[in-house]
């Protein structure tokens, strides 16, 4: 299923972003009557949607996997914690975690999921403040950079080593890089400001605030933003 472009997968206002296929991650899917796939590799990462309600109990969460939540109520309870999920709001799911699952009927969320038991057993939930305190990273390469390099931060709240997957919050200045493969998969969620990407063909995607969008792998693209960008992240 793999789609060579990068792609919205929901809007700020709670909609679909697309007609995705209706499909399970496997037979253990706990989300797999109401899940919509837009994206899946052949390294186990996936990435769509899930939309509609959802009331069940999973002994052994069979993925990690991060959503955000774009419509409705989401309830996660592990043995520590039970996080009432709303719209803006994410959170991690770790794989082997015990898990009660309760989402209203009118809810929908952006998701991406690593499937491959390369992926550490760390059960839990981890919540992803949109304003956690950030830390000083690194700009993109200056030698894709059309302009000055940018300020940027970020906060990994989920790291994997033995995966590389990485999931939190960025931000950045304004800046414009030239297309060039991307590095990683990433699903990324704006918290706040605007982001266009040029794609091949000249075709431009413009993901807002609010929106959920994911890139794969390798798929070449520019990326212009003319004002503060703050995200969440699951890059793989």
């Amino acid at each position: 299923m793999p789609n060579p472009n990068a792609m919205l997968l929901a809007r700020a206002d709670g909609r679909p972003a697309g007609d995705f296929a209706h499909a399970a991650l496997g037979l253990d899917d706990p989300f797999g009557a109401v899940r919509q796939v837009a994206y899946r590799g052949d390294d186990g990462v996936s990435a769509g949607i899930v939309q509609g309600a959802v009331e069940c109990a999973v002994e052994h969460y069979p993925y990690v996997e991060t959503l955000v939540v774009h419509a409705g109520r989401v309830s996660l309870q592990d043995q520590h914690q039970v996080l009432q999920l709303g719209v803006g709001e994410s959170a991690v799911i770790g794989r082997g975690t015990a898990l009660r699952i309760q989402a209203s009927a009118d809810s929908l969320w952006a998701f991406c999921a690593y499937q491959q038991h390369s992926a550490a057993a760390k059960p839990g939930l981890t919540p992803l403040p949109a304003y956690a305190p950030l830390n000083p990273s690194l700009a993109p390469d200056e030698q894709i950079l059309l302009g000055p390099a940018p300020q940027c931060r970020s906060h990994n709240a989920y790291a994997d080593t033995a995966s590389n997957l990485l999931i939190g919050v960025w931000d950045s200045t304004p800046y414009a890089r030239r297309s060039s493969p991307h590095k990683v998969h990433e699903l990324m969620h704006l918290i706040e400001g605007r982001v266009t990407l040029t794609l091949e063909g000249d075709m431009q995607l413009t993901v807002d605030t609010g929106d959920s969008a994911f890139v794969p792998l390798g798929v070449p693209c520019a990326w212009t933003s003319s004002v503060y960008v703050r995200k969440f992240y699951v890059v793989k």
